[in-house]
């Protein structure tokens, strides 16, 4: 299989589809696609439409089968991999944790326009409005109560990693670069999925990346900058 993607410093959704093959340990070739200077630029839809017609990143190439999208690519490997875990085996855990990918694929806009995906950035922390409030409040419910029903025998959502944590995967990362208050269960489950194996290989080569999208760059002041020196320079030049 091949998984194309783009930035792993910005790419929420390639980030997804990703931590999911690594942390089943499922083989695949990474194809990564590098964002022009906008995520509108042209030459890069038309790179990316060799492997997708959506023109947008992740896309998985399966032999002659081609997926798009991060939760139709999950489904194409729990599909395909019957033998794992992909989504809980339990009925109510799998409802659940479906419902809650599906919520995350489709809302939570607020949060996503206030604070884009980073990984080279800390921010302190701040009022971000009353609809990220509201984002955040939700997510956190969410998280408490999948945790309460069915996390008792691991750290993650539904005890064991599955689908559902890598569709939230990058929200941890958007809570901790941008400094979000959480009640503990909340703090307690961004630090488990940012502990993985898949999150930290996946962070290390975001911070390795020169490439340097504007529009992403967050206008206010910085606690962290990850990122090497030399990463900077050549993005620059």
């Amino acid at each position: 299989m091949k998984l194309v993607i783009a930035n792993k410093n910005y790419s929420s959704w390639s980030l997804r589809p990703w931590l999911l093959l690594t942390e089943f340990g499922i083989p695949f070739e990474e194809v990564l696609v590098p964002f022009g200077q906008t995520f509108d630029d042209p030459e890069w839809k038309r790179s990316i439409s060799a492997f997708t017609p959506a023109g947008k990143v992740p896309a998985l190439v399966d032999g002659e089968i081609r997926v798009w999208e991060s939760l139709a690519i999950m489904d194409h490997v729990a599909d395909t991999r019957p033998d794992l875990a992909i989504w809980p085996r339990e009925p109510a855990a799998r409802a659940m944790a479906r419902s809650i990918a599906a919520e995350m694929h489709a809302g939570f806009q607020a949060l996503r326009g206030a604070c884009p995906m980073n990984l080279a950035w800390v921010h302190p922390p701040r009022d971000r409005g009353a609809k990220v409030a509201v984002d955040v409040a939700r997510i956190s419910a969410i998280w408490r109560e999948a945790r309460e029903r069915f996390g008792g025998e691991g750290p993650f959502l539904f005890g064991a990693f599955t689908a559902a944590d890598a569709m939230f995967a990058p929200v941890t990362a958007r809570f901790t670069g941008y400094s979000v208050a959480l009640d503990p269960v909340s703090a307690a489950y961004c630090d488990a999925v940012q502990a993985t194996q898949g999150f930290r290989s996946w962070r290390l080569g975001a911070l390795a990346e020169p490439w340097i999208i504007a529009e992403d760059e967050a206008d206010e002041p910085v606690l962290t900058d990850f990122r090497p020196s030399l990463s900077r320079s050549r993005a620059s030049s």
